[in-house]
Order: C-alpha cells, then structure tokens, then sequence
C-alpha cells in the first residue's frame, strides 16, 4: 500500500522502507514511551510486528511511523506511533494510526492502546477509556 496525503506526504506500509536508523534514533531518543531502549530492541520489536506504516516527506525522507502487533483475527495493539514535531498540526498522525486501524488485514480487528498524549486525535478513531475489565502487567527485566 502506498497513499499520497496532501502537501506532498506519503503514507507506505513497505516494511522494507522503514529507515531503521532514523526509527531507531527518535524511539530511542526523542519518545517518552522508548528513551533509551536499545536498537536490538527496536529492530526486532519492528520485525515482530503485524503491520508497520512509515510516513515520508515530499523528498522520502521518514517523518512518522506506527505499527501493529497483532494475532490477525481478534485484537491488534497500536505501538510506537509519532510524527516528527516540524511535520505536526497537519492531520498526519491522523492518516497514520487511520491507515493502521481502518485499512488492511487489521481493520476488522478490536484494537488496544496505551498513551499519555494525543488523546483527542485517538478519540477520532475510537479510541475510548478502558474498560473496567481491562488490566496491564508492566514489562519485567531490561528493555
């Protein structure tokens, strides 16, 4: 899949695309949810995924990304989503995580996300409060 936004934006779900470097640099450095997580870490974690969608500038240069872990049938979780701050306030993130839930293989599925920011562009897609049935194990051993 590959979707031109305006403004001369690309959405692409290659995972072959995915400049690994600059994915690797901003999770590890400039995210809240991954500072300091290893490359390994995220090399693998972005193997491992369902579905990933990269978004490129005009010039294909990587200025956002998401992905999707997931069984395929019943429930996918939304991980690691960012646009870069210079690229923000144009509804890119919007498409990003739209791409991801509502199109392809993982659109029929329920889906699971935790966040501390961007509430109200999640709330665009459903995304609402947990359920009171809804319980989290935090990650045990080294990131």
């Amino acid at each position: 899949m590959r979707r031109r936004l305006p403004g001369g934006y690309e959405l692409d779900d290659d995972p072959e695309r995915v400049d690994l470097d600059e994915v690797c640099r901003f999770l590890s450095n400039d995210s809240y949810w991954a500072r300091g997580r290893p490359r390994d870490k995220i090399e693998g974690s972005i193997r491992a995924s369902a579905r990933v969608v990269g978004l490129y500038d005009s010039g294909g240069h990587q200025i956002g990304f998401a992905r999707a872990v997931s069984d395929g049938v019943v429930t996918a979780y939304l991980a690691d989503v960012y646009v870069l701050a210079e690229h923000r306030g144009r509804g890119l993130g919007l498409e990003l995580v739209r791409e991801l839930v509502e199109r392809g293989s993982l659109a029929g599925c329920g889906w699971l996300l935790h966040t501390a920011d961007a509430r109200g562009l999640y709330g665009k897609l459903g995304f609402g409060k947990p359920s009171p049935r809804l319980m989290e194990r935090g990650r045990r051993g080294p990131s």
